[in-house]
């Protein structure tokens, strides 16, 4: 196998290999390690990296599959963590300026379940300023670009990750998805994400207590996603709302034959790009070759869900802001500093907000009651350019103005509707040779059905044959 090709393979190919001994934790790193020489100036996905480390983690790994001893999750398989996430004794900078030289004192719970399967780590991907943007860019780290046409963003916020994972710089990548942060990238970079529903991934105060927020795994399958969520799923005594029910997420699930589908094309008021409403059209032919029936249904949804979303957010992060001394705030972001008048102007109280997220799921319900899951596009276009600004005003889509920071992610309703599991699939290209990617939701906590779904549609429409040519 080719370096290049070897910098492609699977978390679940690796692992095999290595047990099989046809190939060394070592070899998978340096190829990873080459791939990011390579690459990366152009792309800009590491904020630190860490490759003596991981080649020191690589070589124990080396030494353990050699010698048949006991081997953890991810023994030695390349791993890079975002940059919002603590490690005691580490730099986590948020993308902030504010932040450059701190130093963590503490690890975030999940990330000690990732160390504890002994991977190597490669070091940290970007992300925006406190990941408080759908892009990735930021006044430290300057723009993250999509692999597949670097004139374009890789999303927001775990655009480093979901850029390493597409391009070959690293085989996994861990994320958050407060507003569509794991979807949004995994779309526009053609790779597998998932958003697991509220509690399944135990968290650190004090987003522990925010139910936008969760964490989840970004890769190239959805068996490495599996994976991934074996070891990071689970209660944790230090989180009460981590939910005590234990999933194992199998590498193989069973057809779909005979299931009931709902599709919406633009849940109720996306306007949607030409290129993303083909892409997700032909996706829905691939669950008719599965044995599924699709149902196109009206969610009867409006703009008021943006307005109940940015009235959430308004509580979560103008107050700190508005807090800041001066000083600082000079410091942020523009789309931190800059955005509050526009952004959180909206004349919906946070009470309000809990009545449109209740009359969102009263509309989905039956449909989820009569079907097993909902599909529809994860992003109204594949991607915005490379620069694009959270504040302009001027952002259309079909020729219709939308919201600049989040009118173009159809990923955020399900944020407000936190309990549903919602993966994001590859199902195509836009005319921009960025990819386009398909959301699977699935009823309130029954993330095996996703997976299932998600699984089906990769045995049809196989992804990881295409490669970004940088």
């Amino acid at each position: 196998m080719a370096d290049q090709d070897l910098a492609f393979i699977s978390a679940t190919e690796a692992i095999a290999k290595f047990r099989a001994k046809t190939l060394s934790p070592v070899e998978l790193l340096d190829a990873v390690i080459a791939r990011h020489d390579a690459v990366n100036r152009k792309i800009n996905a590491f904020t630190h990296t860490s490759f003596d480390r991981a080649r020191e983690q690589a070589k124990k790994a080396e030494a353990r599959y050699a010698t048949g001893k006991p081997t953890r999750a991810f023994e030695g398989v390349p791993l890079v963590i975002k940059d919002e996430f603590a490690i005691k004794g580490q730099i986590t900078t948020n993308g902030s300026l504010l932040l450059k030289d701190h130093v963590d004192t503490e690890t975030e719970y999940f990330v000690e379940r990732m160390q504890r399967a002994n991977p190597a780590i490669l070091g940290r991907s970007t992300c925006p300023e406190f990941s408080s943007a759908c892009v990735t860019h930021s006044r430290l780290w300057g723009v993250t670009r999509n692999p597949w046409n670097l004139r374009y963003n890789a999303g927001g916020s775990t655009g480093g990750g979901a850029a390493a994972v597409a391009a070959g710089m690293t085989v996994l990548s861990d994320g958050s998805d407060y507003a569509g942060s794991i979807r949004i990238p995994a779309s526009a970079c053609g790779v597998f994400g998932f958003k697991p529903p509220f509690g399944r991934i135990p968290t650190a105060p004090p987003w522990h207590l925010n139910p936008f927020a969760v964490h989840g795994p970004v890769t190239r399958s959805v068996a490495d996603a599996a994976l991934m969520m074996n070891v990071i799923a689970g209660f944790d005594p230090r989180d009460l709302t981590s939910v005590r029910e234990r999933l194992r997420y199998p590498a193989q699930y069973k057809p779909i034959k005979g299931w009931r589908i709902a599709y919406s094309a633009d849940l109720g008021f996306f306007p949607v790009a030409p290129d993303v409403a083909k892409a997700t059209r032909d996706a829905l032919e691939a669950f008719r070759e599965a044995g599924a029936e699709i149902e196109e249904v009206d969610l009867g949804w409006t703009e008021d869900t943006v307005r109940g979303f940015i009235a959430h957010a308004r509580e979560n992060e103008l107050v700190p802001i508005a807090k800041m001394p001066r000083q600082e705030r000079a410091l942020l972001c523009s789309y931190n500093s800059g955005r509050k008048g526009k952004f959180y102007a909206v004349g919906t109280s946070y009470a309000q907000s809990l009545k449109i997220r209740a009359a969102m799921y009263e509309k989905l319900e039956p449909i989820l009651e009569r079907c097993q899951i909902l599909l529809c596009p994860a992003l109204a276009v594949p991607s915005v350019p490379a620069e694009h600004d959270p504040l302009d005003d001027s952002f259309t889509i079909n020729g219709r103005k939308v919201e600049p920071q989040i009118g173009w992610c159809m990923t955020f309703p399900f944020n407000m509707l936190c309990q549903l599991p919602v993966a994001t699939v590859p199902c195509g290209f836009g005319k921009s040779g960025v990819p386009v990617g398909l959301q699977i939701v699935g009823r309130p906590f029954d993330d095996l059905a996703v997976f299932q779904a998600a699984a089906a549609f990769e045995r049809l429409r196989p992804w990881r044959q295409h490669r970004p040519k940088i």
